[in-house]
Order: C-alpha cells, then sequence, then structure tokens
C-alpha cells in the first residue's frame, strides 16, 4: 500500500493446490506490490538542482518526462514480475495437482457414487479398482481441465484482489486519511476475490467435475475432452448447466476461508512460543508449512459437506453417473434429482445418511501434505529460473 514498509525476501504466489488459503495471507501481508527501488539523485542532477534559481521552473518541467517515463518503467516491471509468478504458480499447481491427481479423481468419484457402490470404498482399494478397470491413464481423467484452470483463476483472483483492496482503501480513508487495510479487511477482500475467479472460472470446474466422474466399459456415452463436453453440456441441457453446484461453492468458502485465517494465525502463535522465537514470523519454512497444511485440512473438514454436494448437483440427473450404480437399490439412489442446494443436502442425508456429506474425506487428507509440498518446491525453483521478485507490502 502506499507509504507502507516493503520487504524484500518474503514472496508469495497463488499456488492453487486445494489448503492453500485464499488470496488474503494469514501473516497480514498482501500481495501484488512491487517495491521500486530507493534511487539516490545522481551528481549530475545534485550539480542541476544547484544552479540558478532563474532554470528552476524550467527545470520542474524538464523532469516530468523522466519522472513519467520512471513511473512508466515501474509499472512495467510490476506487471512482468505478475506475469512470472503466475507463470511459476500455474506451472507449480499442474505439477502438484498432476502428482494427486489419482486421489482427487477418487475423492470426486466417491462424492458422487457415495453409497451406491462398492468399487471405490477406501483409498487404496479404490485406487487399485480404477487402475484395474481404466488403466493408468483413467487415473488422471479431468487432470487436464483442472490444470488448466490454474492461471485464469490466480490471474482473475489477482485483479478482483486488487480493485477490492483499493475500494476498501477509499472508503477507509474517507474518514482517516492515514487508515490502512487490517487483518480482517484484507481477509474480506480475499474472500471476495475468491469467490470472483471461482464464478469466472466455474464452468472449467463443471466441465472437470463430468470428466472426473466417467468411466470406461459401462456403455455409457463418453465426453472426448473439455470442448466437446462444453457443448453437448449447453446443447442438452442448457448454458446454466454450466454453473449447477455454484452457490455451495460460494457459501463453503466462508467457513473455509474463515478458519483457515484463525487457525493457521493461532497455530503458528503456539507454534512460536513452543519454539522459543520472539515472533511467529520468525518460524521456518517447513513449520509455516505445516501449520498451514493443519490450518487447511480443519477447513477442509467443516466445509467438505458443500464440495459434496456440488459434486452431487454438477452430475444430478447425467447418465454417467447413473453408470457408477451397482445394485438396483443403487440405480434408485442414482436418478435422484435435486431442485437446489438444500434439497440437496436433505436428499443425501435421508437416503445415505450424514456419514454421505463426508465421502472422500480420507482421500482428501492424504492428498493435502504432498499437494503442498510439491507445489512449494517446484514454485521455488521456477522462482529462481524466472527470476520472480514479488515483494509483500506489510504497509
Amino acid at each position: 500500500m502506499e507509504g507502507g514498509a516493503y520487504a524484500q525476501g518474503d514472496q508469495t504466489t497463488e499456488l492453487e493446490f486445494e489448503s492453500a488459503m485464499t488470496f488474503a495471507s494469514a501473516r497480514g501481508f498482501e500481495l501484488g506490490r512491487v517495491a521500486a527501488r530507493d534511487r539516490a539523485p545522481s551528481r549530475s542532477a545534485a550539480a542541476f538542482d544547484r544552479s540558478s534559481s532563474a532554470r528552476c521552473c524550467s527545470t520542474a518541467h524538464a523532469s516530468r518526462p523522466f519522472a513519467a517515463a520512471s513511473a512508466s518503467n515501474d509499472r512495467n516491471v510490476g506487471v512482468w514480475s505478475v506475469c512470472k509468478s503466475l507463470l511459476a504458480g500455474g506451472v507449480a499447481g499442474g505439477v502438484s495437482r498432476t502428482a494427486v491427481a489419482p486421489l482427487e479423481r477418487l475423492k470426486i468419484l466417491q462424492q458422487v457414487a457415495g453409497s451406491t457402490t462398492k468399487s471405490y470404498k477406501g483409498v487404496l482399494g479404490g485406487l487399485s479398482h480404477i487402475l484395474r478397470t481404466e488403466g493408468v491413464l483413467g487415473m488422471f481423467k479431468g487432470n487436464g481441465a483442472n490444470c488448466v484452470r490454474i492461471v485464469p483463476n490466480s490471474a482473475s483472483k489477482f485483479l478482483a484482489y486488487e480493485f477490492l483492496e483499493g475500494f476498501l482503501v477509499k472508503r477507509a480513508r474517507e474518514s482517516d486519511e492515514n487508515a490502512q487495510l487490517g487483518p480482517v479487511t484484507r481477509l474480506i477482500a480475499g474472500a471476495g476475490a475468491g469467490v470472483f475467479a471461482m464464478s469466472a472460472t466455474y464452468p472449467l470446474d463443471m466441465v472437470r467435475g463430468r470428466l472426473t466422474v466417467q468411466v470406461d466399459g459401462k456403455g455409457m456415452k463418453q465426453y472426448t475432452g473439455m470442448m466437446h463436453a462444453t457443448r453437448v453440456i449447453v446443447r442438452e441441457e442448457g448454458a446454466r448447466a454450466l454453473y449447477k453446484g455454484w452457490l455451495p461453492s460460494v457459501i463453503g468458502v466462508i467457513p473455509y476461508v474463515g478458519l483457515n485465517f484463525a487457525v493457521y494465525g493461532t497455530l503458528k502463535d503456539y507454534a512460536a512460543d513452543f519454539q522459543g522465537l520472539d515472533s511467529a514470523k520468525d518460524l521456518s519454512v517447513a513449520s509455516g508449512l505445516a501449520c498451514g497444511g493443519v490450518a487447511g485440512a480443519i477447513g477442509q473438514t467443516v466445509a467438505y459437506p458443500f464440495d459434496v454436494c456440488r459434486r452431487k448437483l454438477q452430475v444430478a440427473g447425467w447418465e454417467g453417473a447413473k453408470a457408477l450404480a451397482e445394485g438396483e437399490h443403487a440405480r434408485r439412489l442414482s436418478n435422484v434429482r435435486y431442485t437446489g442446494m438444500i434439497d440437496c443436502f436433505v436428499k443425501t442425508v435421508k437416503n445415505e445418511g450424514v456419514g454421505a456429506l463426508f465421502h472422500g474425506l480420507s482421500a482428501n487428507y492424504v492428498k493435502v501434505a504432498p499437494s503442498i509440498a510439491i507445489a512449494f518446491v517446484t514454485y521455488e525453483e521456477l522462482k529462481k529460473l524466472l527470476g520472480v521478485e514479488l515483494y509483500i507490502s506489510s504497509g
């Protein structure tokens, strides 16, 4: 922020693994400000400034183009750094998602199939069934759409955060010209940016859900890819179908981000006290990642029923989901239609029990740690390669 202190060395990006916090940082920092290094005036400039007062006016006018050029250069550096950060984050996110894609696909299959099949029961049993019936490539269905979504999601989230940040600062300074954004305000801006980005890229998530769920050898009509799936969905179900399950996704952001923010900060404080450190800022990267992983797991657990509801709404009535059913009772369950989010919750609990709202959670837990670790290490290496120098403002 304007007038804030810039710190070189604290660097971050949007690594789109599931347990990462929405754009607001729990450390109270904000992303996206590229600091212009302090420039000492040159000797010639100093000598020029000491020239006669008769030339002061012309000096001021002459310096304007140079000031404008400097500001323009800083903006160009900022845009380029953001682009490199998005690229590094996109590649890192893609690598991490691909590494845990089998677990992600199993989680979604368990969410959708629920009580209608025993084939995907358990993590090892479910992965073995996919490998046995669909081969190695079957472990990665839907991963392409999942990776394609990373960069546009991060870019739209970044732009939305910048806009919301500027808006909130402007409003705050109407009553106090020295007002700064506090942690809660940053949380609001981060959550708002997350909702905007999710909404902008939600059709990709919808298509990814369908591609992930379809199975081979069941006599069902297959989508051949993202574009084909999109065309078929729009033609057969209408354009609105691309936003099936959007509402529980939005509502699920609230407990997820809120708990992530609160738990992450609390855990870091406890960790700092336990290690005898003066401040949570002195924690090692490993300790910070561990706190983030635990906070992410807690946030995901509370918000998980909304994720299950989203997936069920995305595939409700679709023949591809019905193909997962095993047995007459299972086929009846697969034919259930939902009028909305509340109806989905009620019918799921009534037909399958409360436990159905947490199907796939174990697979989700298993993938959190490797996802974070792989994304972080990959990003750090790419950051060195690309020379990413995003600065974090604590002001």
